[in-house]
């Protein structure tokens, strides 16, 4: 029987590291050894990388992987700062609504068919080894509860003489792409030790980030769980936890415990979740045949209201997901017009959100969901900007300032802004209106609404997208001390600046 030495489903979660640390257990498992950082990510600043549902949904391979987690280090990509590859769902065997099959543990087991195992190892520790050995990070898919088959079979808990019956619910938890999965009661023992089992599996296959998918204002326990598990693993991995459709009130509980959360429908326009039903995951893929255009600007529009409400519970080590970035296979695939580009990566970036790529980003991959003609020279500019990079990593979630009309509606626009710790102003000055034909909308703001200091030497003003953007314009300008910024901004754009103060800038 494992027994905890002190009461720790009660005390742990709120201990400072050093006290978790110190936690020891009578079962004789290993002590927790302390991670990086409390909550439990290794990152202080937003998470870069690729993951696989945009283009690939439930049918990529180990194959398809291994070239995407390469094409980051040909493209460079990786030296911008994109450094995990995270795979989604489908790496695990379902056989059906029954859930998942499982291991004499109640645990997933592998897909073999699309990730053979490598001599010894499964494949999905194959895989994360070749994505460590290009100097990259490797991420999981998972979802709440335990799979229906657990129960039926009655598996025994990993270190303990509990079974899966002991722990499960009748209560569904959501797992979209094949079900079978009830949720877990952390009051009876052995539930704790029973995701203590997952993640310690996870951690030996060498996972460093989990996607804790189909999370609702009720799954609080789970995600505390998790993360106790990811402690009790002693190997640290980023917990993103996205929804299944929770709302503001989980915010203290991810803010706590949780490394990023996705609060937003997926921004994708197919897929099971927009209308192309069950027949978009399973032969002959009749609902999905194509995943092109991946988005559009207006589909992801509400991610503006999204920074504004959440702006309060991002920082350091914790911050709000606004989904994949879609720019990478041009406008076509994409859905984005260069502008539009422009916006969702300026958005993403004063918002301080992770910049997780969706695209294809090898030369060419056909599969059941269409063919992607690969990166594109335009985009790949746009997301090695290293100046607006810099402005996603500096951890800071920027705030509403202006906001006129709604988007997709003429005239609109919204600005955005936010002080960076050495007191320079990044703002971005967002044209909402869908037409395209429409006239670009003059937007302007003054250095005061932005938070910075008079200054009677004026401003300097860094366009940070450069002169060829769809603003134009000169790469840096100066402004009086009156600090009126403006700039006259074209239906889905954005004007992105840096504001610095002159007098400031002397003495920094």
């Amino acid at each position: 029987m494992r027994r905890w030495t002190i009461a720790l489903a009660a005390t742990v979660l709120a201990m400072p590291l050093a006290a978790v640390a110190a936690v020891t257990l009578v079962s004789g498992a290993p002590a927790a050894r302390a991670a990086t950082a409390y909550p439990g990510g290794p990152d202080l600043t937003p998470v870069m990388g690729w993951s696989g549902w945009s283009f690939f949904r439930i049918g990529d391979d180990a194959a398809d992987v291994r070239g995407e987690a390469k094409a980051l280090v040909t493209t460079g990509l990786r030296a911008a700062g994109y450094r995990y590859v995270n795979i989604d769902d489908g790496w695990y065997q379902c056989p059906g609504p029954q859930g998942p099959n499982v291991d004499k543990y109640g645990r997933w087991v592998v897909n073999k068919a699309s990730y053979p195992s490598v001599g010894k190892e499964n494949g999905i520790k194959a895989l994360a080894a070749y994505v460590h050995s290009l100097g990259e990070k490797f991420g999981i898919y998972m979802t709440t509860g335990i799979s229906k088959q657990a129960v039926a079979k009655n598996t025994r808990i990993l270190g303990t003489h509990y079974t899966a019956d002991e722990i499960a619910t009748t209560k569904p938890a959501n797992n979209y792409n094949c079900g079978g999965m009830v949720s877990i009661n952390y009051a009876k023992p052995g539930a704790r030790a029973y995701v203590d089992s997952i993640v310690d599996e996870l951690a030996s296959w060498g996972v460093d980030y989990i996607k804790l998918d189909g999370i609702t204002n009720s799954n609080g326990p789970d995600i505390r769980a998790w993360q106790a598990a990811i402690h009790h693993s002693g190997r640290p991995m980023v917990l993103d936890n996205t929804q299944g459709s929770f709302t503001i009130k989980l915010a203290p509980t991810l803010k706590k415990y949780s490394n990023q959360w996705e609060f937003n429908p997926d921004i994708e326009i197919n897929g099971p979740d927009e209308g192309s039903a069950n027949a978009c995951n399973g032969p002959p893929f009749t609902g999905c045949l194509s995943v092109f255009p991946l988005t559009s600007y207006i589909h992801w529009s509400d991610r503006f209201n999204g920074v504004a409400d959440w702006q309060p519970y991002g920082g350091p080590g914790g911050f709000n997901d606004y989904d994949s970035i879609e720019v990478g296979d041009g406008s076509a695939d994409s859905g984005m017009s260069l502008a539009a580009s422009e916006s969702q990566l300026s958005l993403w970036s004063l918002g301080s959100a992770p910049l997780i790529l969706g695209s294809d980003l090898t030369a060419k991959v056909t599969n059941a969901y269409g063919t992607s003609a690969g990166l594109t020279r335009r985009d790949l500019s746009l997301l090695t900007n290293r100046q607006v990079i810099g402005v996603d990593q500096d951890a800071i979630d920027a705030s509403r300032i202006v906001d006129v009309g709604r988007p997709g509606h003429s005239p609109g626009h919204q600005v955005f802004a936010k002080v960076e710790h050495r007191g320079d102003a990044v703002v971005g000055l967002f044209n909402t209106t869908t037409t395209l034909s429409s006239s670009p909308v003059t937007i302007t703001i003054t250095a005061a609404a932005l938070g910075l200091p008079a200054d009677p030497d004026g401003y300097l003003v860094e366009n940070l997208w450069g002169s060829q953007s769809v603003v134009g314009g000169a790469r840096v300008f100066r402004v009086s001390a009156a600090g009126v910024i403006s700039a006259t901004v074209p239906a889905e754009g954005v004007a992105l600046f840096r504001v610095i103060p002159l007098g400031h800038r002397h003495h920094r």
